[in-house]
């Protein structure tokens, strides 16, 4: 099977470089893989979980936001905030999901009769919640 270059970073962290098989990424319009020989492209993140499937298993990371580039060799993923999966404690989460709060409590103060923004907030927090959900961790009400 055709690999190609992964690599992973964020502002605080390189996350990862390895060679890959393929890459699950939660993409801003629907998650998505890429694997050797996929078509180019750039795509927004949501708040999600990135897996990476290599030869030495499969690894997760839990990512906030950020860009990937997708070529015929290799993906690149700039994160705005990115974690490996086995980092992302409770207490973590519970971060992670105050801080959507408040971008969302933000977007209702600043844009009462803009729905664009609130509606872009309410989905970062409905991202975030989900995100708990799949790695196992409940948020708080």
């Amino acid at each position: 099977m055709a690999n190609l270059q992964f690599d992973l970073v964020s502002p605080e962290r390189r996350l990862a470089s390895v060679e890959a098989t393929e890459v699950r990424i939660p993409g801003a319009d629907g998650d998505l893989t890429a694997m050797a020989n996929h078509a180019p492209t750039i795509t927004t993140l949501r708040p999600g979980v990135l897996t990476v499937v290599h030869g030495g298993g499969s690894d997760t990371y839990v990512v906030s936001g950020g860009f990937a580039e997708i070529t015929a060799t290799g993906v690149s993923v700039l994160a705005e905030r990115a974690l490996p999966q086995a980092e992302v404690t409770q207490e973590v989460f519970d971060a992670m999901v105050e801080e959507a709060k408040a971008v969302h409590r933000k977007a209702q103060d600043n844009f009462k009769n803009e729905p664009g923004p609130v509606d872009d907030a309410a989905k970062l927090l409905s991202d975030m919640v989900a995100i708990g959900g799949h790695i196992g961790l409940t948020a708080k009400n």
